[in-house]
């Protein structure tokens, strides 16, 4: 009796985790002779060989096939394939692993698709599987996709035709089990060298009577280990073109095959192509002129017919593959000049085309400067998108000029306006001068709290440290997919491109560090010391909180409460769900309001008139430095900002108005419940917050578990640990 399932197991270089997967493999409570393994030695270099022959003496449902020339990913699955008996196959990589539990989740959904056929139903040709990014920290990250599976017909099974936006989703081997005599039958063979898979993929999918989606992560897919194609520069990524040519020799054999699949699919192969052109540090610089020309020849040869350009900047990029015009598409990446031919008829994408145009003397200029030496001794600051002298970067800033003076440092800011908010004798460069671009030619080092221009490119030998600015209870990075009103607008292939460019990433705490690390996927070093904008809360004396009231119009006695809400994807604009007149009103002279609106929003926070016998409010949106007004005031009020984290090293009241908690939770997600964890008071409605300010100190003991999870690093010195690690310090 034949298995139900054949795993393929190729095999090369890959000693430090095969018997990881192995050992996955291993672990199943499958019947006999439901499961075999066929494992290939692709001629490895190392001790794999030896691995794969002590685990089949262990276990029969092992075969190893020892070849004698090196056949490549493509070349060792086809031999796999060539001997599997198993009426499903799964190709499965031995750098990575099955979750535990998977293998048998996989089995139960192929012994359900092979009892429909014996009834005589239509089996499942392809199962397609949930999976999980792992990095080698042994952070994970979810699968980006799921959104377009999950709750989607591929559930109870449908054909690509009925769900296409399926062709959007990875096109990898290793989360889809084939049905073998299926797969067999269609004419086609994995390719040679990189992106091998893609030349069965596409067909399989687009030939399946029917294809279903598991909603299960049943496959750990191993990302950034060394050697990964995604991140080796090699000629080997025009490979690609040959998987692309067999995939539409396919389509010449399947007429069937619909126009607007077709269209996907050529749409889908030409942006993976610039995708891999784009991406610094894969295809070698003296094959980007020929790679270029090779998609153009893709686009020419393949484009389907009564074929039309997408709108937008995408579809100048298409225009100019097509044409064959390199030069012009690097301009465009870079904001530069565009042809004239282009840009007639192209009133859709004209404030794309002007922004462009402008910048073509700036960016020349920056591509001149890059010709210069890195100056080892040239570090720029910059944040919150260089409004001004700020939050991290500002403390790292102050602590290197004392631990590594030889290291200038230069800030960004956007406008004279803003250079002139800066600490006296601070160096400043203006936003897309001369001096700015030279300084972001010629640095070493940068340093920021968001990411530069993704115009700037990172040269060799220079280091990039990333700063963020707040503790995270709301999603961040990769992780919003999964949010799309919170995610409105974002890139996330960008933000990947920019994370790809950090050397080192401050975490404030071990929460921080957990969720950063799967948000912002990357090869970077994880600083674990704290928040340098902390150590002046952690070390500040009464004296200078005194100050800081006076110097604020705090009067003696008063009770000065701060209350600065978060910004809000769904409502776009400054919405302060408390009533601040009523709150003033309530809380009476005794009480002093600070209103600090988030830095997303302009202009203030509007009219807040309070009567005489009303607490003060005063408007403090524009004062540039929050640490001041958290030294300045008594209590915190704020809903789900990050400052709660930050206030919570100052061991002072702290009131949660939550009336939207579910609703913000929902569209934003969070990483943990802050109802049940607060960090101090909690209200939900305008009487419960008056009464939570007026009791003063309500919840010590709230306060004091808050503070032990997320303050621990908050001894006034994360600042010099960051310098002494990314900077050379003297002495």
């Amino acid at each position: 009796m034949s298995p139900l399932l054949s795993i393929v197991l190729p095999v090369h270089g890959v000693e430090r985790y095969l018997p990881g997967c192995l050992d996955s493999l291993s672990a199943t409570a499958a019947r006999p002779g439901e499961v075999e393994v066929i494992a290939v030695d692709d001629l490895s270099p190392d001790g794999c060989g030896a691995i794969l022959d002590a685990h089949a003496a262990g276990d029969d449902r092992f075969q190893v096939l020892h070849l004698t020339e090196n056949q490549g990913l493509g070349g060792a699955r086809t031999v796999g394939l060539a001997e599997a008996t198993g009426h499903y196959v799964w190709f499965v990589d031995s750098d990575d692993s099955l979750p535990p539990g998977s293998l048998d989740a996989v089995l139960t959904e192929l012994r359900r698709e092979q009892e429909t056929e014996r009834a005589g139903g239509r089996p499942a040709d392809v199962l397609l599987t949930d999976f999980t990014h792992v990095y080698q920290d042994g952070s994970t990250e979810p699968n980006p996709w799921r959104h377009l599976l999950a709750g989607s017909p591929l559930v109870e099974g449908c054909t690509l035709a009925e769900h296409p936006a399926l062709l959007t989703a990875v096109m990898s081997v290793w989360n889809k089990v084939f049905r073998r005599d299926f797969l067999e039958g269609l004419g086609v063979a994995f390719g040679r060298g990189y992106y091998e898979d893609i030349s069965v993929t596409y067909p399989a999918l687009l030939a399946a009577g029917r294809l279903r989606y598991l909603d299960r992560p049943c496959y750990a897919y191993r990302r950034g280990r060394p050697g990964a194609i995604t991140a080796t520069a090699s000629p080997k990524h025009a490979d690609a073109f040959a998987q692309y040519d067999a995939i539409f020799a396919f389509l010449g054999r399947h007429p069937e095959v619909g126009p607007e699949l077709r269209t996907l699919v050529f749409d889908r192969t030409v942006k993976q192509a610039l995708t891999v052109h784009d991406t610094p540090g894969l295809v070698p610089t003296g094959m980007r002129a020929e790679f270029f020309r090779r998609i153009g020849e893709h686009f020419e040869r393949h484009r389907p017919a009564g074929y039309r350009f997408p709108g937008g900047v995408r579809g100048l990029q298409y225009r100019l593959v097509a044409r064959g015009a390199r030069r012009s598409y690097a301009e465009l990446r870079r904001g530069g000049r565009l042809p004239g031919s282009v840009k007639r008829g192209t009133r859709a994408v004209a404030p794309a085309v002007r922004k462009a145009v402008r910048g073509s003397a700036r960016f020349t200029a920056y591509n001149t400067f890059r010709r210069l030496p890195v100056d080892r001794n040239l570090a720029v600051y910059a944040a919150y998108w260089h409004r001004g002298y700020a939050c991290n970067p500002a403390a790292i800033y102050e602590k290197a000029r004392e631990l590594a003076p030889q290291v200038r440092g230069v800030w960004v800011v956007e406008n004279r306006a803003r250079a002139a908010t800066l600490p006296p004798g601070v160096p400043y460069v203006i936003l897309n001068t001369p001096a700015y671009l030279r300084a972001m030619a010629t640095a070493k080092y940068f340093v920021n709290n968001v990411n530069f221009p993704h115009t700037m490119a990172k040269r060799p030998g220079t280091v990039h440290l990333q700063t963020q600015h707040g503790t995270p209870l709301k999603t961040m990075g990769m992780d919003l997919r999964d949010y799309p009103v919170a995610a409105d607008g974002m890139d996330f292939e960008r933000l990947q491109e920019a994370v790809d460019r950090w050397d080192f990433l401050v975490s404030s705490n071990p929460h921080t560090s957990e969720h950063f690390a799967r948000a912002f996927p990357g090869r970077y070093e994880m600083l674990d010391t704290g928040y340098p904008r902390n150590d002046r809360l952690a070390l500040a004396t009464p004296e200078e909180c005194a100050a800081l009231r006076e110097r604020l119009g705090i009067e003696p006695g008063s009770t000065a409460v701060l209350y600065a809400p978060t910004h809000r994807e769904a409502q776009g604009g400054y919405v302060p769900l408390a009533d601040l007149r009523e709150l003033a009103g309530q809380l009476g002279p005794g009480f002093t309001l600070l209103v600090r609106t988030h830095y997303f929003h302009d202009g203030g926070a509007g009219d807040l008139t309070a009567g005489p016998q009303d607490a003060r409010i005063l408007d403090v949106s524009d004062h540039p430095v929050v640490e001041d007004l958290f030294l300045a005031s008594d209590a915190l009020v704020t809903d789900y900002s990050s400052m709660m984290f930050d206030y919570a090293v100052l061991d002072r009241p702290i009131v949660v108005f939550a009336p939207d908690w579910d609703e913000y939770r929902h569209a934003r997600g969070v990483y943990f419940d802050l109802l049940a964890e607060p960090p101090g008071a909690v209200a939900t409605d305008q009487d419960q917050l008056v009464a939570a300010v007026r009791a003063g100190d309500p919840e010590p003991d709230a306060r004091a578990a808050f503070r032990k999870r997320f303050c621990p690093w908050d001894d006034g010195r994360a600042a010099e640990r960051v310098v002494r690690r990314v900077f050379p310090v003297q002495g």
